[in-house]
């Protein structure tokens, strides 16, 4: 890529070599990134592509309500048995994970 591309990934976080894409940024390879799936998912705490100030990292929610509605209903659905009995909750929140 010419060095005043911006890569922007929003398909898969394994389509782009992390650490090569943290080096192009930091070299001046490539003007910048953005992108919304990374690899790892989720990126940890503390990994350089955080600091990185031509890199902008969104979240990854590109769900329609339609695929969304389903999978919450399901959800709801195991919590609510947890609750009355078997304990095996899903989706619990991690506040030190930050997720």
């Amino acid at each position: 890529m010419k060095e005043a591309a911006v890569l922007v990934n929003i398909a898969r976080g394994g389509l782009i070599d992390t650490d090569a894409l943290l080096a192009a940024l930091r070299e001046g390879r490539l003007a910048g990134a953005g992108v919304d799936v990374t690899d790892p998912e989720p990126l940890p705490d503390g990994h350089p592509l955080w600091d990185e100030p031509h890199c902008l990292i969104t979240p990854h929610q590109a769900d329609t309500p339609e695929m969304v509605a389903p999978m919450l209903a399901e959800r709801v659905r195991l919590n609510v048995a947890a609750f009355l009995g078997d304990g095996r909750f899903v989706g619990l929140v991690d506040p030190e994970a930050g997720y």
